[in-house]
């Protein structure tokens, strides 16, 4: 199954306009809380240097884009409604918030760097709330949901764990069914707690809170886009949430929107996570249009290299998920499949993905009667159990061909 990202934080910080800006599917986007009133669900890009220009071939692209030697590959993004203290409670929209959330398997903390929105979600005075009471509510409400998760008949079944002298892991495993949450995570979350497995009825309130703390770091780790980046008092807040640890992406939403926007009314050209764009019909622009767009270049292009939106939804991906982008081909010298087609599809893999198991992404039967791999730049034959690397061209050898 395809990983999912979430996009999560209190409400009117900027999370539709980001979802709209990294997707241009329609929502509602308005500067009052809970906009959003149930997630949506859309298709975003993860941009990767194509090995198109590499190979100095015009590529086909199938089951994704090509733009100017940027590949880009279709993502599934999540946005959730806007969160509120209580959420762990049923408070606000807490329990779809938090229903909607167990589904990703990364998150992106959208949060306002500027300080200009209470911990409800309303307009204050930009600078008077720090935005990391922003990223601590999401962590706290997410902990304390699987706190209460976790915390129902523990007495009971940690008891029957004992008794069967077995680890504890297997009823947490089938408690968080459902969620996400995998027996890898479980006992990662164990272990860095320095809990006993088989001694679970020892286990404190304090134990378990920490043990849900854990949990959540290891089921769906976070990056933070620091939405509002080119507003006062943002860069000072951007240091001070490094500082705590997080990895961080200032990010500017309404921006990136209105790029996607022009590029798709053919006004400028753009390609999410480029580090500029140019006017392309400045005769179709009035002046309020000019000088908003001169406002992005100075204010966020200048400042931080470019919106920061495609780069959240990239880190989110290749850091936290630890993906990377493999292309199969069926002819290794012309870079071609069955059709003729150059370089048509690539696909987004897991870290550490052998060739056999590649082979099984492109189709069940390839892994079954897989032979070997051929290494498109070397020319190299690949056993199956070869460890395939970020922007590899691949050959999958078979036995039979793929119905």
């Amino acid at each position: 199954m395809a990983p999912i990202v979430g996009l999560v934080g209190k409400a009117n910080v900027g999370k539709s306009t980001f979802f709209a800006a990294t997707t241009l599917k329609p929502v509602d986007i308005a500067n009052f809380p809970f906009t959003t009133i149930k997630a949506n669900r859309g298709i975003a890009y993860f941009r990767s240097k194509c090995v198109c220009t590499e190979f100095k071939v015009k590529d086909n692209p199938n089951n994704s884009a090509c733009i100017d030697g940027v590949r880009l590959l279709p993502v599934d993004l999540i946005d959730t409604p806007g969160l509120i203290r209580g959420a762990h409670e049923g408070k606000g929209l807490g329990n779809q918030f938090l229903d909607e959330v167990r589904r990703a398997d990364a998150l992106i903390v959208v949060c306002d760097a500027a300080g200009s929105t209470d911990v409800g979600g309303q307009p204050v005075t930009p600078g008077s709330n720090d935005p990391l009471d922003d990223i601590r509510l999401f962590e706290e409400e997410f902990d304390l949901w699987l706190l209460n998760i976790i915390s129902k008949d523990f007495e009971k079944f940690s008891r029957t764990a004992e008794m069967k002298r077995e680890e504890i892991w297997k009823y947490i495993d089938e408690k968080l069914s459902g969620l996400g949450i995998t027996r890898n995570h479980i006992i990662n979350a164990c272990e860095k707690c320095k809990l006993n497995p088989f001694k679970a009825t020892g286990w404190s309130r304090e134990d378990l809170k920490r043990f849900a703390v854990e949990l959540r770091k290891s089921s769906k780790p976070l990056i933070i886009a620091a939405n509002k980046a080119d507003k006062e008092f943002a860069q000072e807040n951007i240091e001070r949430i490094k500082a705590e640890g997080y990895i961080v992406i200032p990010t500017c939403a309404e921006a990136e929107l209105a790029l996607r926007r022009a590029a798709d009314a053919g006004l400028i050209k753009y390609t999410p996570g480029d580090k500029d764009f140019n006017i392309l019909q400045p005769d179709k622009l009035n002046q309020n249009q000019l000088r908003a767009l001169e406002s992005i270049r100075e204010k966020v292009f200048r400042k931080y290299g470019n919106t920061g939106v495609q780069d959240a939804v990239n880190e989110a991906f290749s850091k936290l998920l630890d993906m990377i982008v493999v292309y199969p081909v069926e002819d290794a010298d012309k870079l071609t499949d069955s059709k003729g087609r150059i370089l048509p599809d690539c696909y987004l893999v897991p870290n550490g993905i052998t060739a056999r198991q590649f082979a099984g992404v492109i189709h069940s039967d390839l892994a079954d009667s897989f032979i070997y791999a051929i290494d498109a730049r070397t020319k190299k034959r690949l056993g199956e159990g070869q460890t395939l690397k970020n922007r590899d061209v691949i050959q999958i050898v078979a036995a039979k061909a793929r119905k």
